[in-house]
């Protein structure tokens, strides 16, 4: 089940959705990328995924380097996007993905807690939508659009299509869980789908999880790219 709640001007949130990931700073000069620039516009959308207390360092799992991306999702956000939207994981207890419970990942976002929240750093009064997801005790969340079932899918399709947006930018934590798997569904359900690269940090070297997004049709860019 996923949840999500839109933002009103003074920012409280509407309902969401959850994450999982890291990212390391040495893995992230490794690649050059280069890429006309592209002019954002009312029908581009800003996806910013889970950048949470407990993805960042001192965190209960901690993308290394991960606060680094605030600044840069920060600048982003003031192009004029037609949609901003950030994604939080949103763990019950004793949730699938702990391992505790046969999990690959510690104990972590859960509900309701500081480390589930929004970092302190990110600027959330452009927010639209604020989208909650691996709510469900039984199944994992990592893609902003659908759950790692396969069949439950969230309302971010459908929300940004009724926004006539065409286009979304990835960015946030972990690179190659969380911002790939949403950005090749993004792709999936229609939309032009671009990684910022410099805008997100993830566990494996960031030369796999390129790959694995350029084989899928999506575009790599930096925020020099961005106007």
């Amino acid at each position: 089940m996923t949840e999500a709640k839109p933002i009103s001007p003074n920012g409280k949130r509407g309902n969401e959705q959850d994450h999982c990931g890291s990212a390391g700073k040495d893995r992230l000069v490794i690649l050059s990328y280069s890429s006309p620039m592209l002019t954002i516009s009312s029908a581009d959308a800003l996806l910013v995924v889970d950048v949470q207390n407990d993805f960042l360092p001192g965190g209960a799992l901690a993308v290394p380097d991960g606060d680094a991306v605030i600044p840069i999702i920060n600048r982003l956000m003031r192009l004029p996007f037609g949609a901003i939207v950030a994604t939080q994981d949103w763990h019950p207890a004793g949730h699938c993905s702990f391992r505790e419970q046969g999990g690959p990942w510690p104990e972590h976002c859960l509900t309701d807690t500081q480390g589930a929240a929004l970092a302190d750093a990110l600027d959330r009064a452009p927010l639209a939508l604020e989208l909650r997801k691996g709510r469900t005790q039984a199944v994992d969340s990592y893609s902003a659009f659908v759950e790692n079932d396969r069949l439950t899918h969230t309302i971010l399709a459908d929300w940004l299509s009724e926004r006539a947006i065409k286009r979304v930018f990835v960015t946030g934590l972990a690179l190659d869980y969380c911002v790939t798997a949403t950005a090749m569904d993004a792709r999936r359900a229609g939309f032009e789908s671009l990684i910022v690269v410099d805008a997100c940090r993830g566990i494996a070297p960031e030369a796999e999880a390129i790959a694995q997004a350029t084989a899928a049709g999506i575009r790599i860019v930096k925020e020099q790219d961005l106007s």
